[in-house]
């Protein structure tokens, strides 16, 4: 997988907590578990399974959190992109609320796991904004306002007025406020769940990339580039949109986009306190969303889509800087420091998709723009089954790889699509 365009390090990799030290991979290992891949999903899973006893090798193709877990947002949003009704109206009554529980409860599996083992993360949990930047947006927010009420989530729905005091703009028509969700400096969270995995008694070992898993008997031998195998009973891939072509067909059954983000130097004292003062994060309800926050060091993110390709040049953010100046003129003098982006794994329904195309051999794959959260949840889900067997452990069914038809064409249709979505969702505000 290609380097970001190198203009700058991510912001989060120039405020992150130390890595902990995850050497390559330099002798052969027999273990339990071998989780590939040391993003939220992969160390989430190799915790839990050392937590619950198991004996876990994690292996990572650079180091722990370098793909889109270093690299997001750090927004911890809970739920799905289906709303209460649909769940239970898709699923049926009893899977539907199980499922609705799990999606209620994602963002609370990351901060629990911070206080737990004392991450050294930058966090704030003062609730997630959706703001609605039309009327057909509004509708949503009331929607889930109703809908999250009824199963115990204490939502508002926001005016105008109350959008413009929390956020800072007066670019949105009103929105909801869900109390559940927060913030993480996403890469030092990545590093928090590997110290916290090798606390447990995992193994993680970095710039170790998988080249080969084949079936040996009861066991699988899983090869890396530099030619030493682990031997496992069972593996876990949780590589999302950086799976490249490991196994056949996976990669196509995800569209990769990349969301790209910039951010602002840190802002002076009395701008500060006019954006986001109340600490929410927020991402609004464009068909192409953006999302935005401040971090912990006072800077504004703002975060959106980027072309499919690698990044070439600055041009490849400047949608985004126009953005921040047209939403919060009051930062118009502020520099941009950073620019950055990571992928995104899509599923065509927009759900997170569990394989195993052998036995004992289970992949996760579908992050799908609420990964901190999501993927942090999965882990401990993905763990539960592999050290049970149990399959009412996961909370989505195991289905067969199916590759999505048409996908080398898929880009040039999405791209097409995002156009058109760009048209509908009309321009930012001038607040």
């Amino acid at each position: 997988m290609a380097e970001p365009f190198p203009l700058a390090p991510a912001l989060w990799a120039a405020t992150a907590a130390p890595q902990a030290p995850a050497p390559k991979l330099a002798e052969d290992l027999v273990t339990d578990f071998c989780v590939i891949g040391a993003g939220y999903a992969g160390l989430s899973t190799a915790l839990h399974i050392a937590k619950a006893g198991g004996h876990v090798v994690v292996l990572e193709a650079r180091e722990p959190g370098w793909g889109g877990s270093g690299r997001n947002g750090g927004q911890v949003i809970p739920g799905l992109k289906y709303d209460p009704d649909d769940m239970i109206a898709t699923y049926g009554e009893e899977k539907g609320k199980k499922l609705l529980h799990f999606a209620a409860t994602t963002a609370d599996k990351v901060f629990d796991l911070i206080n737990a083992y004392k991450m050294d993360v930058p966090h704030v949990r003062q609730g997630w904004i959706q703001a609605a930047h039309a009327e057909d947006g509004l509708t949503l927010a009331k929607n889930r306002v109703a809908q999250w009420s009824k199963h115990g989530v204490d939502a508002r729905l926001l005016s105008k007025e109350e959008v413009a005091d929390r956020l800072g703009t007066t670019s949105y028509e009103g929105g909801w406020l869900d109390p559940r969700g927060g913030a993480v400096q996403p890469l030092s969270y990545a590093r928090g769940l590997a110290r916290a995995a090798m606390g447990e008694g995992a193994k993680i070992h970095g710039q170790s990339p998988v080249t080969d898993i084949k079936r040996e008997g009861d066991r699988y031998r899983v090869t890396t580039a530099q030619g030493k195998t682990v031997l496992a009973k069972k593996v876990i891939m949780c590589t999302n949109a950086y799976a490249g072509d490991l196994v056949p067909g996976l990669r196509q059954t995800i569209v990769d986009v990349n969301s790209f983000q910039v951010a602002t130097a840190p802002l002076s004292d009395n701008i500060r306190k006019t954006i986001l003062p109340y600490g929410q994060v927020s991402s609004d309800t464009r068909k192409l969303l953006l999302y935005f926050r401040l971090d912990h060091t006072g800077r504004l993110l703002m975060g959106g889509r980027g072309p499919f390709r690698e990044p070439k040049s600055d041009d490849d953010w400047a949608h985004l800087v126009r953005v921040v100046t047209k939403m919060f003129p009051q930062v118009k003098d502020v520099p941009i420091e950073y620019r950055w982006g990571g992928r995104v794994a899509l599923t065509q329904d927009f759900l997170p998709h569990i394989h195993e195309p052998e036995p004992g051999f289970i992949i996760d794959i579908g992050c799908l723009g609420r990964g901190v959260g999501l993927q942090t949840a999965m882990g401990q889900a993905l763990a539960a089954y592999a050290t049970t067997g149990d399959a009412d452990a996961l909370p989505f069914p195991i289905r067969p790889i199916d590759p999505i038809p048409f996908h080398m064409f898929r880009r040039i249709g999405l791209a097409a699509i995002i156009a058109w979505y760009r048209f509908q969702d009309g321009g930012v505000k001038q607040t």
